[in-house]
């Protein structure tokens, strides 16, 4: 089973001929509003690839709150620890221009008010892949990460956006999923590289950098892996990294060793990127397999 826990949003998507530059307006025809933040994102991909998914967060009390987690609850997701806190659900404004690139501005909301203590410790068994991220409060990810290594849970960790965690925290994960610029600013801040290579040698922990049109390097205990990105006309990219980390995970979670389990995420995030939106985006287990040729 994964146990999932972070972030809830409702996103407002503005299709537009070009990105807004700085003081800027652009104007775009019309705005679609979905279900999006990456917490839910990836928890939604991990269970449309079949995996078991229950999810540990928080919405507000406001409209926003049921449209928000209903793509989590028609992809069959267990809510019972979502909880509605007396603030906002959180929301993201994304602006997404012809090319399929993206800029997005988030309002965390009830996402800051999530707590480890969501999940009990009777779900964080050998058994359990816990999926987290960093959209919700840091500290309280990284007691979340602690429990779960300490109950022999496995741990991934999609470090996004770049954020400040403990590194006591980072080493007790499994895997570790950044971009290009999340590894950079990690490597950064670790004082070492910015590739796969070299945040494993300082982590001790198996880490996966996402190139986007030059696909993924991963660097594990077992060897370094080079996968090519999977070619698609690119639409849309906003959710494709919570599409890989959540199909990833899913993978892992079923057994599937590491090199299959990055195959099929890489697959899944190129599916997403060739259609619009965050959670619409995402494809089912069926679409995979049929990209994948099995």
């Amino acid at each position: 089973m994964i146990v999932c826990f972070g972030s809830i949003n409702l996103d407002l998507i503005f299709p537009l001929p070009a990105l807004p530059q700085r003081g800027q307006t652009v104007l775009g025809r019309a705005m679609r509003v979905e279900p999006g933040g990456k917490g839910a994102n990836q928890a939604v991909a991990a269970a449309r690839d079949g995996a078991r998914v229950l999810f540990a967060g928080a919405v507000g009390s406001d409209a926003f709150a049921d449209q928000a987690v209903a793509t989590l609850r028609a992809a069959g997701v267990e809510l019972s620890r979502v909880v509605y806190a007396d603030t906002s659900t959180g929301c993201a404004a994304i602006c997404v221009d012809e090319a399929g690139h993206n800029q997005i501005a988030v309002a965390s909301g009830a996402n800051l008010l999530a707590r480890a203590d969501q999940v009990e410790d009777a779900l964080l068994g050998p058994g359990t892949t816990l999926l987290v991220q960093a959209e919700t409060d840091l500290e309280e990810t990284a007691i979340l990460i602690r429990r779960a290594r300490a109950a022999g849970a496995r741990v991934v960790l999609n470090l996004a956006p770049a954020s400040p965690m403990a590194q006591d925290a980072l080493r007790d994960v499994d895997v570790l999923v950044l971009n290009e610029d999340e590894g950079g600013w990690l490597g950064t801040d670790l004082r070492t590289g910015r590739n796969a290579a070299s945040l494993h040698a300082a982590l001790g922990v198996s880490v996966i950098v996402t190139m986007g049109e030059r696909g993924l390097e991963a660097a594990t205990p077992d060897g370094l892996i080079r996968l090519e990105a999977h070619k698609v006309a690119v639409v849309d990219t906003t959710a494709a990294g919570d599409c890989f980390t959540g199909v990833l995970a899913a993978g892992l979670d079923r057994g599937l060793p590491m090199a299959k389990a990055l195959r099929r995420a890489n697959i899944a995030a190129a599916l997403c990127c060739s259609r619009k939106g965050s959670q619409g985006s995402l494809p089912t287990a069926l679409q995979t397999d049929a990209a994948a040729g099995t």
